[in-house]
């Protein structure tokens, strides 16, 4: 069997490449991940890794030899996943590698926001000592915690603020009340209860035309003056300037995102002119174990699935129904 060719939009983790480099692939590295840029390299290619970018039907209808797209995490937002059932493309994700790594991002954040971290530091740097004594900063005990969306990572989260005596609202239309009971935190079942309750909110949903703005100023109106607004799901899923409005004229405390709409973001985003609001480059997954864990699975399933074999960790399964996977 030749050596399979693999496109991949910017370089993995060490580990990852070294899967790859083992099995002897054939790897371009594009350092873009606009299906325009990929394109020359992809038309003979057997497979995609796509860190950061995104990958249409126009483009898969392009490359014939295409066997395998393969995404380091569990976001497929940026992929036509049903083109890519129907053309019998597995599209290969890395489930659990970096729940716990986001989980902590997203708790660090929280923790920075109630402390008000951001803010002191840049006034310290201009020599404002007195800005210990606005009084904004507050414990976490005691307080709420609610999660819209409580998967793999929502349930570390809650773990975690637990663990610091935080109480746990969730809400999640994909979960029961009886199951969130269980675990001994409380079940809501609109999203606009959990808003009104609680002290920080953090999102923990995939982005599709459901949740596309699904916080927008009429929900961030509902959060208490004292709230926190944490997002390290998808960019899209807050409506940005009802959010750079709510900061400015202070309808909640603070907020922090790991993901925006555009990415990268431009240095002149209106997100930048709030001084109460974190922002880090959709980096809450990156940490070194989590960059090895996705890399890793993403190249060892890349491979799998184009040496002909069903590989299980795929977000459209459908796809191994295709005529070219009957033997």
């Amino acid at each position: 069997m030749a050596a399979p060719k693999i496109v991949i939009s910017h370089r993995l983790h060490d580990d990852g490449m070294a899967v790859l480099e083992k099995a002897g692939a054939d790897v371009a590295i594009i350092g873009s991940g606009k299906p325009e840029d990929m394109l020359p390299a992809l038309k003979d290619a057997d497979g995609v890794i796509i860190r950061i970018g995104s990958i249409d039907k126009g483009t898969m209808l392009q490359c014939p030899n295409l066997k395998a797209i393969g995404r380091p995490g569990v976001g497929v937002d940026d992929v036509d996943v049903a083109a890519a059932t129907e053309l019998g493309i597995p599209v290969v994700i890395a489930p659990g590698a970096n729940t716990r790594s986001v989980a902590e991002h997203a708790m660090a954040m929280i923790f920075a926001c109630a402390k008000n971290m951001l803010v002191c530091d840049h006034e310290m740097r201009k020599g404002n000592f007195g800005i210990r004594s606005e009084y904004k900063a507050y414990e976490l005990y005691g307080k709420t915690l609610g999660l819209i969306g409580c998967g793999h990572i929502g349930k570390i989260l809650a773990e975690l603020a637990t663990g610091v005596g935080m109480k746990i609202l969730v809400y999640d239309p994909f979960l029961k009340a009886e199951t969130v009971a269980d675990w001994g935190y409380g079940y809501r079942a609109e999203m606009e209860d959990i808003l009104k309750e609680a002290d920080a909110v953090s999102v923990h949903t995939p982005l599709t035309d459901a949740t596309r703005g699904m916080i927008g100023a009429r929900e961030l109106q509902l959060m208490k003056k004292t709230a926190i607004l944490v997002n390290c799901a998808r960019g899209g899923i807050i409506d940005e300037a009802a959010l750079v409005r709510a900061l400015r004229e202070d309808w909640i405390q603070a907020a922090a995102t790991d993901v925006v709409v555009q990415e990268p973001i431009r240095t002149d985003d209106p997100l930048f002119s709030c001084d109460n609001l974190i922002v880090t480059p959709h980096m809450a997954g990156q940490t070194k174990e989590a960059a090895s864990g996705v890399a890793t699975l993403a190249a060892e399933g890349v491979l799998a699935v184009i040496r002909g074999e069903k590989w299980d960790k795929v977000c459209n399964p459908d796809a191994y129904r295709h005529g070219r996977w009957e033997k």
